[in-house]
């Protein structure tokens, strides 16, 4: 009887296994080299007319937190409490959008790796 594809599991020969291994490695390289490189930048987002300014770095964390003196209203608590939190989740959604935008690149679009054959 023949053998169909040199009785190799899936018919891949081993060079193809071991570059598809070699390649897999490097992509997950260069994920976590940008992840790091993610991880410095800084992602700024304003509330109130620029009254509230938060910053947050790549790995979502607060890292910065300006209020201007006129959203210091005692009598309205409220009202500063929502900007902040406006303004925080702006920012973490930027730091999500450039992650995203980077993992979309790193893996050439096959969505976080689950479009791989493997």
């Amino acid at each position: 009887m023949a053998r169909n594809g040199g009785g190799y599991p899936g018919g891949m020969m081993p060079g193809s296994m071991n570059n598809l291994l070699k390649q897999a490695q490097r992509m997950q390289r260069q994920i976590e080299d940008g992840q790091k490189e993610l991880e410095t930048k800084e992602f700024t987002a304003t509330t109130g007319g620029g009254a509230v300014t938060a910053v947050v770095n790549g790995k979502k964390e607060l890292v910065s937190l300006k209020l201007q003196e006129e959203i210091v209203d005692p009598e309205d608590v409220e009202t500063l409490q929502d900007s902040i939190i406006a303004a925080v989740n702006e920012a973490i959604k930027q730091a999500e959008a450039a992650n995203e935008e980077l993992m979309g690149k790193m893996t050439g679009g096959f969505g976080g790796l689950g479009g791989l054959p493997f």
